[in-house]
């Protein structure tokens, strides 16, 4: 369930008005923006958005980029854009970051996301970049991360909830032969990730626990240096539950030596919509405090009132 409290019926052109006087004068109003937006859906930002470039000839968007500054502005810019073009942007920011594309963004939206979803993201980069995220990808990758992550992204996986259980018994089967040999990049190992239904790819992974007593997570060491084995890692968890997946990132990104702003914004600004309130219990359980203590605790100033906003924080 989504964390985003937002009223039913907000008029975009007083909010229009009111960012447009937020933005105006000495000093920018950083409260009255995050009242704002950060009480909007995406469709209501859409309307805002519109109402805005409509009433003043500007982008929006570009404004808030020119009057706040930071992880602030970060966040404010990625969360006012279309959901769909948001992805667009942390694709392209992702395969483009040195020394190595971050294929843990890439693997999120590609295997969290519904197929259509990605379809429609994948549209959205095209538009914005004048490139395929398949192209960009290709380029900036090579041997068998390219192909495990251009595989998970070219994808559009049956979205139905059937699965075929001799299959999984099979494909279990083919899974255990090639991980016993450590062969990680086995095409088989690829080829089942990559193309087999959500539900196929849990029922093939549940077999294999049932087979041979482990899950094939023990099976494979969560080594950060060996990129392609953590790259896979990566994806399985993003297939079989993404909320426990989150609330890792979530928790790593508050427990680093110096917060890890990037992680922490990506994973509250793409699912306070959607199943933050998931997320927020799951870190609750495993951290024995409220997500938004850890949040308070670990960042200060606009950028935490704005993020304990979208944590669903009354004022």
């Amino acid at each position: 369930m989504a964390t985003l409290i937002c009223p039913e019926h907000p008029s975009p052109v007083a909010d229009a008005e009111a960012l447009r006087k937020a933005c105006q004068g000495w000093g920018t109003d950083e409260k009255a923006i995050i009242s704002i937006l950060g009480r909007r859906n995406a469709i209501q930002r859409k309307l805002i958005r519109q109402a805005y470039e409509d009433m003043y000839q500007e982008d929006l968007v570009k404004r808030l980029e020119s009057e706040l500054s930071g992880d602030f502005e970060k966040a404010v810019y990625r969360w006012t854009l279309d959901p769909h073009d948001r992805d667009a942007v942390l694709l392209n920011v992702a395969i483009n970051q040195l020394p190595i594309p971050d294929y843990r963004v890439i693997i999120e939206i590609s295997c969290i996301r519904s197929h259509e979803e990605l379809l429609a993201i994948k549209c959205a980069y095209q538009i914005r970049y004048k490139h395929s995220v398949e192209e960009d990808l290709a380029q900036h990758t090579t041997g068998d991360i390219r192909q495990l992550l251009v595989g998970l992204v070219s994808v559009y996986r049956y979205d139905g909830k059937e699965i075929n259980a001799r299959l999984a018994s099979f494909e279990a089967e083919i899974l255990h032969r090639v991980i016993s040999e450590k062969v990680y990049n086995h095409e088989e190992n690829i080829r089942i990730i990559t193309t087999r239904s959500k539900a196929q790819v849990l029922a093939t992974l549940n077999q294999f626990k049932d087979d041979y007593d482990t899950k094939i997570t023990k099976y494979l060491k969560d080594d950060s240096s060996h990129e392609y084995l953590s790259a896979l890692l990566t994806a399985i968890r993003c297939i079989c539950d993404h909320h426990k997946y989150y609330e890792k990132v979530v928790r790593c990104a508050l427990n680093k030596p110096g917060t890890d702003e990037n992680s922490l914004t990506r994973v509250i600004i793409t699912s306070a919509e959607k199943d933050l309130k998931e997320i927020k219990e799951l870190f609750q359980k495993r951290n024995s405090m409220p997500l938004e203590h850890a949040v308070g605790k670990e960042t200060s100033g606009d950028y935490k009132a704005f993020l304990l906003t979208l944590l669903g924080k009354e004022d």
